[in-house]
């Protein structure tokens, strides 16, 4: 199934650890390795998941044209988040040049259970990334794409074609597509306590008792 513009619109509003309360409470979902996080401060990224599966090996275990980077993002679009999935492996499948044409193409951002390099031209362009590396290591004949648009496993997580990614400061969350509009619903009413706790926190309320208020600030 699709996620709606809808849905989607909805998830923008909201940050990842409310997310994660509703995925909890779903059982649906999760929550990716800690140690993928945002190249730079104040990153963040909402949409559907384009899959890829990379293997790695050597430099000089395989072709150029194994590299495919292009293939992948000329399939991803407005509204799409590519998920790449490379065993954590500290080789870079990403860089300055191919954020750049993705903030042409309008695509919302890049997961990578894996490496990416050059940082600053990343920052500079605004591309929302995630890896679990930042290194110099270039990926051409040393990573192979072996699966474009298929279930994958990133950062311990499931993820298939079509279900949400959503990353900032504190991870990246991933909703499949058929729970999402649920996690959303959910999350969004956890977000009004947080609004509602803080009122009344301003108003004398002691936080022990805003805990037990609202379980789930």
């Amino acid at each position: 199934m699709s996620v709606s513009d809808e849905v989607l619109a909805a998830l923008r509003e909201l940050a990842t650890p409310t997310l994660a309360n509703a995925i909890d409470v779903v059982g649906a979902g999760g929550v990716m390795a800690p140690e993928i996080q945002g190249v730079g401060p104040g990153l963040r990224c909402v949409g559907r998941a384009i899959t890829v599966r990379e293997t790695t090996g050597p430099f000089g275990s395989f072709p150029v044209s194994d590299f495919r980077v292009g293939d992948f993002l000329d399939i991803a679009g407005p509204g799409d988040v590519i998920v790449v999935a490379n065993g954590g492996a500290p080789v870079s499948t990403w860089g300055g040049m191919a954020s750049y044409a993705a903030t042409v193409r309008g695509i919302e951002g890049l997961i990578v259970d894996g490496g990416v390099r050059d940082r600053e031209e990343i920052l500079e362009f605004g591309f929302p990334v995630f890896s679990r590396h930042v290194v110099p290591t270039p990926g051409k004949t040393r990573l192979k794409v072996e699966a474009i648009g298929e279930p994958v496993v990133a950062g311990g997580v499931h993820v298939a074609p079509g279900d949400v990614i959503v990353a900032d400061g504190s991870g990246v969350v991933v909703l499949p597509a058929a729970e999402a509009a649920e996690i959303a619903r959910l999350a969004t009413g956890y977000a009004a306590d947080d609004a509602r706790a803080m009122m009344e926190l301003k108003a004398g309320l002691s936080f022990r008792d805003a805990l037990k208020k609202f379980a789930k600030i």
